[in-house]
């Protein structure tokens, strides 16, 4: 697995030249509390739950870095890992009220916020990576419509989606169909396009937010959760999880969204340097995530769990058959639509 430099606790400071009144839209919008030194600085507090050691946790510090350098100095992003500032739904909802200006989380926890974003984590959407990121680019006319939902219904903007990896299932047993995990209980993101995909995996969701998902294991209130290999690597559920099955039933991104009235009060100069920085940390992340998929998955072998793909007997067909069934039921009504435009994507 490749190691990267730590950057956490790295600020970028200056000055933000003629912003008159920065401590007060500090209040109002989410934005940090100003050096009394400096106090034209402008600073982003940007909160999020993940490990500051994954790449879904650096490429949060490489944003920062990235706007520090492309606005010359004025901004200046305070990044808080682990979920220091609140849980899924608790940091979903602080860029819409403001408490906070940053963060990012997973599209079917952004449905909490505007319900169409579930869709995007829909199982077995995207025919493969090239797919999801074209779908998932900002500019995509299925990424316009939902983000200018997002903009109206909640007052939060998407600055960038990234791929965050493709989740596959881990239990303290093999599951080789559906059938294998009758009764069985598994961690669920606490949103309704998780549960489901859990349900169709034949288990038995559990609703557990993230922060809580290795006491759980650790205590067998589930016996199993869901994530992309670097997600089970980077929080060592190795230790308390014995399978990985290789189910890849959601291909995901993870989005990063900003405060719509911060945005709205930046200058457009500020704008197209975050937009800039935006679009270099997507590349960036997006392809150490892809880089380290297979990697981490020998990693995972080497430090004892047993990895089950279709060689080893694993029947996705079945997985994808009976998750698709319930997808069909439960959510082809509401995101028929857009499940046509983002397969219309080529």
């Amino acid at each position: 697995m490749a190691t990267y430099p730590s950057i956490l606790g790295s600020v970028f400071r200056a000055r933000l030249g003629a912003l008159v009144g920065a401590a007060c839209i500090a209040v109002a919008t989410g934005l940090g509390t100003p050096n009394p030194s400096q106090a034209a600085d402008l600073t982003l507090r940007y909160g999020h739950m993940n490990a500051p050691t994954s790449i879904t946790g650096m490429q949060a510090e490489w944003l920062a870095e990235a706007i520090a350098r492309n606005t010359g100095g004025e901004i200046e992003v305070q990044v808080f890992p682990s979920s220091q500032l609140g849980k899924l739904q608790e940091l979903a909802e602080a860029v819409s009220t403001g408490t906070i200006a940053l963060s990012h989380n997973t599209a079917g926890a952004l449905g909490s916020l505007h319900a169409p974003f579930s869709a995007l984590d829909t199982p077995f959407l995207y025919r493969d990576l090239d797919h999801l990121m074209k779908v998932t680019d900002v500019n995509s006319p299925v990424m316009k419509s939902l983000n200018e939902g997002l903009i109206a219904n909640a007052g939060v903007r998407v600055l960038y989606a990234f791929y965050f990896g493709t989740r596959q299932l881990t239990a303290s047993q093999a599951a080789l169909s559906p059938a294998d995990l009758a009764g069985v209980k598994i961690r669920s993101i606490p949103f309704p396009i998780y549960m489901t995909a859990v349900e169709g995996l034949g288990a038995v969701p559990v609703p557990v937010d993230w922060s809580e998902v290795p006491t759980a294991l650790a205590t067998g209130v589930v016996a199993g959760q869901e994530n992309p290999v670097n997600v089970v690597l980077s929080n060592k559920l190795y230790d308390v999880q014995s399978h990985m099955m290789l189910t890849g039933h959601i291909m995901g991104a993870e989005v990063v969204v900003i405060n719509e009235s911060v945005w709205q009060d930046l200058t457009q100069a500020q704008r197209d340097g975050i937009a800039a920085a935006a679009e270099e940390v997507r590349q960036r992340a997006s392809k150490a995530v892809e880089a380290q998929e297979e990697s981490d998955l020998e990693e995972l072998t080497g430090l004892g769990m047993t990895v089950i793909g279709p060689e080893q007997g694993l029947e996705v067909d079945a997985f994808r058959k009976s998750v698709g069934k319930l997808v069909g039921e439960r959510f082809s009504e509401e995101y028929g639509d857009l499940y046509e435009m983002i397969t219309e994507i080529k």
